[in-house]
This record gives C-alpha cells, structure tokens and sequence, in this order.
C-alpha cells in the first residue's frame, strides 16, 4: 500500500502538468496570467507600507486589467469544451471593479 501511495505522489505532479498543457494555448496563458493577478490580489500591504502599497497596486493593474473582458470571451468561444470550461469557471468575474485604484506617481 505503502508502495502505491508513493509512487501515487510521484506521479501526481506530471498529471496535473499534462492537464494543463491539454488547454488551448490562450486559455493556459490567460490561466498563468490570472493566476498571478488573483495572488496579488491577496498581497495587500498594510497602508502604512506606501512604497510596497505602489508597487502591489502596479502589479494588479499590469495582472489584471483586462482579464474580465477576457474571461467573457474565452468563456463564449469555448462553451462546447467541458475540460476549459471546467478551468475557467475556477476564476471569479467582475474583479477589476473591486481592483485598487492606479498606482501614484
């Protein structure tokens, strides 16, 4: 049992991989991209820390910014395929109207 848990683990990594790189090319540059806007999302600084304030703030407007409207269409060109859908319907809808304000100069 030992034995199949083991080799279960290792093998583990390469299937997610191999899921990934079944989507579209688009749909895993729009996933990458996404997924680094939502992390920054979670990077919030206290406000007192201005300068790290700025630089998560750029950061979720260069992630983020444009990813509901890509989001709606790669969601309509791909309603036929089970396996994206599946993906993008992981993502939330309608953050950019809850994103920070642009950074200060």
């Amino acid at each position: 049992m030992k034995k199949w848990i083991l080799c279960f683990s290792l093998l583990m990594p390469s299937f997610l991989s191999l899921a990934n790189e079944s989507l579209p090319r688009e749909v895993q540059r729009y996933v990458d991209k996404r997924e680094g806007c939502d992390h920054m999302r979670g990077e919030i600084p206290d406000p007192r820390e201005k300068q790290r304030m700025r630089d998560v703030e750029h950061e979720i407007q260069r992630l983020c910014k444009g990813t509901d409207k890509e989001l709606a269409r790669l969601k309509k060109k791909y309603a036929n395929n089970p396996s994206v859908m599946r993906r993008l319907d992981e993502f939330e809808s309608g953050i950019e109207e809850v994103m920070p304000t642009a950074p200060r100069g």
